[in-house]
């Protein structure tokens, strides 16, 4: 009987022992540092004094100014903010012919230049953008072109559409009859506008190009049959993938944006650069920031990199975003708006990521490795 009992009790040590060694681990893991990621609902004004606290570690998005200029630990990241689009009335008695509405689009970009926030560059392809090496020639010659002395134009009425434009004490929003309209872009909903997710793959690819932001921006002013066919057919092309080698697609994308960026009844100005902050102090704040040149800390890549000062791994990360959740949470026609948005960068998992820095993509959680390693 004893011997019996001694059997027993080794086999159920053994079985404990098995059940204890058998544990489970997560079968996936967060691609992302932080544990816990709370995203806030906050106005700018109301954001200053968490973000030098240490209350949230980021703040999502423009718009917020400080009474001075702020503490060391308070740090900018600086993305594309805004184009600023300047286009013609057809319909204004000023601007009857191409040399007119010349003229007063360079008396417009002028006035613009004057303006602190303002960068002037006449092209739609900006140092920000993952393709501008390939139109850098091609912004260098429209800079040029505008700056060209053309008669001054004077009492024009500016129609001002954006916060920019309307800080100019003689441009009006409520102007009816006008003769030019100054028109704010987001680039961040510009962009968030085009994409879309198809079976946890992000898209179109080229959402983050220079060329595809032309033509969404001055499409719409092509009025010859002959120009708007060739603007088709060269969209046409890049979105087809119609191209056998890399050079004839950069031709393709070159020659798509010449002819958007002909004459002057709409053009692409400049643009505006967005500042957004951290919090970098030890231990409250954040390192290892990455992000996106055209949407700044609202990307995936900014959740993916970000790591909080006082852990090696883990820990409480919290956001400040202007806006309350606009759009249903769900991956399938939701996640529209802005706060929706950065919740899906945290919750989804896609197969490519945005590249911060280009005009492509990259590999998410996987390795592109040469065939036989």
């Amino acid at each position: 009987m004893n011997r019996l009992a001694a059997v027993l009790l080794v086999l159920g040590a053994a079985a404990i022992i098995t059940v204890a060694r058998g544990g489970h681990e997560l079968p996936i893991y967060p691609s992302f540092y932080p544990h816990e990621i709370e995203i806030r609902s906050l106005a700018p004004e109301d954001a200053v004094q968490p973000l030098r606290d240490g209350m949230i570690q980021a703040y999502i998005g423009g718009g917020l100014g400080f009474s001075a200029t702020p503490a060391g630990d308070i740090r900018p990241v600086e993305s594309l903010g805004s184009f600023i689009v300047v286009r013609t009335n057809p319909g204004s008695a000023r601007v009857q012919d191409d040399a007119a509405a010349c003229g007063v689009v360079g008396t417009v970009v002028r006035a613009l230049a004057a303006q602190s926030d303002f960068v002037p560059h006449p092209y739609p392809v900006t140092p920000f953008h993952g393709d501008y090496l390939h139109h850098a020639d091609l912004a260098a010659a429209a800079a040029a072109r505008v700056s060209e002395p053309t008669a001054p134009t004077g009492d024009l009425k500016i129609a001002a559409r954006g916060g920019l434009a309307q800080s100019h004490p003689d441009w009006s929003a409520r102007e009816a009859d006008w003769d030019a309209e100054v028109t704010e872009i987001d680039a961040a909903e510009l962009v968030a506008s085009a994409m879309f997710t198809v079976n946890g793959w992000l898209a179109p690819p080229w959402v983050r190009t220079g060329w595809f932001h032309a033509e969404r921006l001055l499409a719409d002013a092509a009025s010859e049959p002959a120009r708007k066919q060739r603007i088709d057919s060269d969209l046409q092309r890049l979105k087809a993938g119609n191209f056998t080698t890399l050079v004839e697609r950069i031709n393709l994308e070159r020659d798509l944006v010449t002819l958007l960026t002909s004459g002057c009844r709409k053009l692409v100005a400049g643009y505006t650069v967005k500042r957004e902050y951290v919090n970098v102090e030890f231990s409250a704040g954040i390192e290892n920031i990455g992000y996106d040149s055209l949407t700044g800390l609202h990307s995936p890549m900014f959740i993916r990199t970000v790591k909080l000062k006082d852990f090696p791994w883990n820990g409480w990360l919290a956001l400040g975003i202007d806006g309350k959740p606009a759009a249903a949470w769900n991956p399938i026609g939701g996640m529209t708006d802005p706060f929706g948005r950065l919740m899906g960068f945290a919750v989804g998992d896609p197969a490519l990521l945005p590249s911060p820095y280009q005009a492509g993509w990259m590999l998410n959680r996987i390795s592109d490795l040469p065939s036989g390693r």
